[in-house]
């Protein structure tokens, strides 16, 4: 494989690796605001922000570290067969089945930029009593799908490079 090639699987790798670490410690962000709205509503002062917040939250949680979660390969997989082929043919169905997945997340990404745009075009809130802005949540999101693609390209490569007998890890 060409270095240019092995440049990208390395930092792609290395920073979506920092970024899914630090996504990790945002689940305790997500308890330290639920317990501060159990607290708030146990003192019948309930805080208007806490359940958006949580929302909000958990999803940083979960779109930053997607692409770590594929780095890891601990995505969900149906392994009725999968467990019992060669390296070989893993790897030949990998980068045929990740080319599927780029596409979806390029479709998710275009109704998220979209999305996004629409939202700091028109100041978009959400409804309910906190009204916060929508467009730093969409942000995230958009961030979050880019990550997933470019995790998505460096599998793909650490495929066809097991395909052509090397290897990129």
């Amino acid at each position: 494989m060409p270095s240019w090639t092995r440049t990208f699987v390395r930092y792609v790798d290395a920073f979506n690796y920092r970024v899914g670490r630090f996504a990790m410690y945002l689940l305790f962000v997500l308890m330290g605001v639920m317990l501060w709205s159990s607290f708030a509503r146990a003192a019948f002062t309930p805080a208007i922000w806490t359940d958006e917040m949580g929302q909000f939250l958990l999803l940083g949680y979960f779109m930053l570290g997607g692409a770590y979660s594929l780095q890891l390969d601990s995505a969900v997989r149906m392994d009725l067969f999968y467990s019992r082929w060669r390296d070989r043919t893993k790897a030949f169905v990998d980068v045929i089945t990740i080319l599927g997945l780029i596409f979806y997340l390029g479709v998710l990404l275009y109704g998220a930029v979209e999305s996004t745009a629409y939202a700091i075009e028109t100041g978009e809130t959400r409804r309910g009593l906190w009204r916060p802005y929508m467009w730093p949540v969409k942000t995230v999101m958009c961030v979050g799908i880019v990550m997933m693609i470019l995790q998505c390209t460096s599998i793909f490569f650490k495929d066809l490079a097991k395909l052509r007998g090397e290897d990129l890890s």
